[in-house]
């Protein structure tokens, strides 16, 4: 089956996953998180994009990321992928390749679903079971969106407008992010966004999906039966 191509719209945030080969290990030191972050904040200062919230597990990595160029994507993966890889390979004396593949990506319609997509990334280590709460696990943005902490795995994220509008001052805005995670992620947001990502639908209720259907000139969701979608 053929590869859809992939929906790149200028400043509209994606979901992006880049999985490890056969779901094998792609962090195994703290180290390893290290370079994995100097390499990607430095391709994406270069190739213009701003990354909103991520994560990373021991076998894949999510960004929330608006690209300013259509292969802003593209190039930032291509350039971490190929120097990580290099080095992974190295310090671990093997050879061969690391990742599952290109890496999948969802366009969002950031009104209904960005700051939902925000809390499914910054959860993950909690659904995994590694740590109890989203603020004891060190490799991901929640540290800083939920408490304003910087150091050097926070200090290059860019908080995304719909991030902004929830409090006046950063006080507010943390405050009201904190209790966006008293409550669960709706059941049906969940299989959406894991169902969009993984096919490589848009993310987002009717009208945004035919915007961005008319803009990619092709289809941006599923024409089947399945779980009525919410209106705009």
């Amino acid at each position: 089956m053929a590869r859809l191509p992939r929906y790149v719209i200028p400043g509209q945030p994606q979901h992006i996953i880049q999985r490890g080969n056969n779901r094998q290990i792609i962090f195994a030191e703290e180290a390893d998180y290290s370079f994995f972050r100097d390499a990607l904040v430095e391709a994406a200062n270069k190739h213009g994009l701003a990354i909103h919230a991520y994560v990373w597990m021991t076998n894949h990595v999510h960004l929330l990321a608006t690209p300013e160029f259509d292969d802003s994507i593209s190039k930032v993966f291509q350039s971490v992928g190929r120097r990580y890889v290099q080095y992974f390979n190295y310090t671990y004396k093997r050879s061969g390749t690391l990742w599952e593949g290109r890496y999948r990506a969802t366009v969002v319609d950031s009104e209904r679903y960005l700051l939902t997509l925000m809390r499914y990334i910054e959860l993950n280590p909690v659904r995994a079971g590694m740590v109890v709460a989203p603020q004891d696990y060190p490799w991901s943005s929640y540290r800083r969106n939920a408490l304003g902490e910087g150091g050097t795995n926070a200090d290059w994220l860019s908080s995304h407008e719909e991030y902004s509008r929830l409090g006046l001052d950063d006080a507010d805005r943390q405050k009201a992010y904190r209790a966006l995670f008293d409550t669960a992620i709706d059941r049906g947001d969940l299989a959406e966004i894991r169902d969009c990502t993984h096919k490589g639908w848009a993310l987002g209720g009717e009208r945004f999906r035919a915007e961005i259907e008319a803009l990619g000139q092709r289809q941006a969701a599923s024409k089947g039966v399945g779980r009525p979608r919410k209106r705009d």
